[in-house]
């Protein structure tokens, strides 16, 4: 015997109100009360599942133990740019965290999540590189433009971007635009960099010429008016706001950049491995959330051990484990006041069957809600 349930206009967790039948095993009855049915076991089993391939069930009812927060609308955008980087590849990293689920993977935490396709970029093969201390220059400062009326246009509608990367250069572009979209409301914005570098050269201290090592220093206003201007303005957020977290591999006119910028908040492997992460997270957080609307994750995926992420462009060792950037990422959600997320420098060229990506994605859906129990 089955029972048929008609649900006509409730909201159900995927935020559509579409009329709709659900189908219960169903034991008995007795004057018209339920005596024993076994929904409520198909549920649990349905609800505690994360294969976006999830029964029907699972579609009514939101998975129960995996997402404890309000879920979103979240919109996907891929910015496929590798002209920062020396090593080719990065470019691919966006197709490579779909093709790891990541809409789905999303979307089975309850939120709503749409893919904005990608951000238009050149290929570096068509393009003159331009001056060496700053390599494609031009074309990277383009596409940060671009990129950021995407993000901001995407925060005008209530929705929260997740951009892909590309390499960390994209990241002018992102946090321009958030930084723009709540300057407008007369607010301003934290940022939490999660990198095993301090990206904060300028064309004077870089000792490569690349671009992805400069964006923290654009940000804030440091280096070339092409990309500390974005969107017309600089900079675009303050010291007391910025917080580096998990880096250790700093060039020395880093160091001296990172006191000019007046940073304060910079975390350091060694300070994971003394204090933990937990209450470096915390504090970390409470600084970037001061006196904010909230903060940008930018989290560049070389900040994690090549052990287990070694599908990344600068790969450096002893940095965080499995667990510890899943906690990481769990600790944001948990304060639940990031307004965007971005992913960046994974390089599926030298990735080992896409290991990276996979990475990318679990540790996407911990920031964005997903819980152990």
């Amino acid at each position: 015997m089955v029972l048929l349930v008609h649900l006509s206009g409730n909201r159900d967790y995927t935020g559509d109100t579409t009329p709709k039948c659900v189908c219960f095993p169903f034991r008995d009855s007795r004057n018209g009360r339920q005596v024993s049915w076994l929904g409520p076991e198909l549920r649990r089993r349905s609800r505690m599942s994360t294969n976006p391939e999830i029964n029907p069930l699972s579609t009514t009812f939101p998975p129960s133990g995996t997402q404890a927060l309000p879920t979103r609308k979240i919109r996907i955008i891929g910015v496929p740019l590798d002209m920062g980087a020396s090593r080719r590849g990065v470019d691919m990293g966006p197709s490579a965290m779909r093709v790891a689920g990541l809409e789905a993977r999303l979307e089975a935490l309850g939120h709503l999540v749409e893919d904005g396709g990608n951000v238009a970029v050149e290929l570096a093969e068509t393009q003159n590189f331009g001056s060496p201390n700053a390599r494609y220059l031009k074309q990277i400062a383009e596409t940060c433009t671009r990129t950021a009326e995407a993000v901001a246009r995407t925060l005008g509608e209530g929705i929260t971007p997740f951009v892909l990367g590309g390499d960390h250069s994209i990241a002018v572009g992102s946090v321009s635009g958030v930084a723009e979209f709540f300057r407008r409301q007369n607010q301003k914005i934290g940022v939490i960099w999660i990198d095993a570098h301090s990206d904060i050269n300028t064309p004077d201290t870089s000792p490569s010429g690349n671009v992805h090592g400069m964006p923290l220093a654009a940000l804030l206003g440091m280096g070339p008016e092409q990309l500390t201007n974005v969107l017309g303005y600089s900079p675009k957020i303050s010291p007391e706001n910025t917080v580096l977290v998990g880096v250790r591999d700093i060039d020395a006119a880093e160091r001296a950049n990172i006191k000019r910028a007046g940073m304060a908040e910079v975390y350091t492997m060694r300070d994971i491995d003394e204090r933990g992460m937990r209450a470096v997270m915390e504090e970390a957080l409470r600084a970037a959330g001061r006196g904010t609307a909230g903060y940008h994750v930018s989290l560049d995926m070389d900040w994690i051990d090549p052990e287990d992420a070694p599908g990344v462009g600068t790969p450096v060792r002893g940095g965080a484990t499995y667990r510890e950037a899943h906690l990481a990422m769990e600790i944001i959600a948990d304060h639940g006041r990031m307004l965007s997320f971005e992913i960046v420098e994974v390089n599926p060229v030298i990735d080992e069957h896409n290991r990276t990506a996979d990475l990318a994605v679990e540790l996407a859906c911990s920031a964005f809600g997903k819980k152990i129990l």
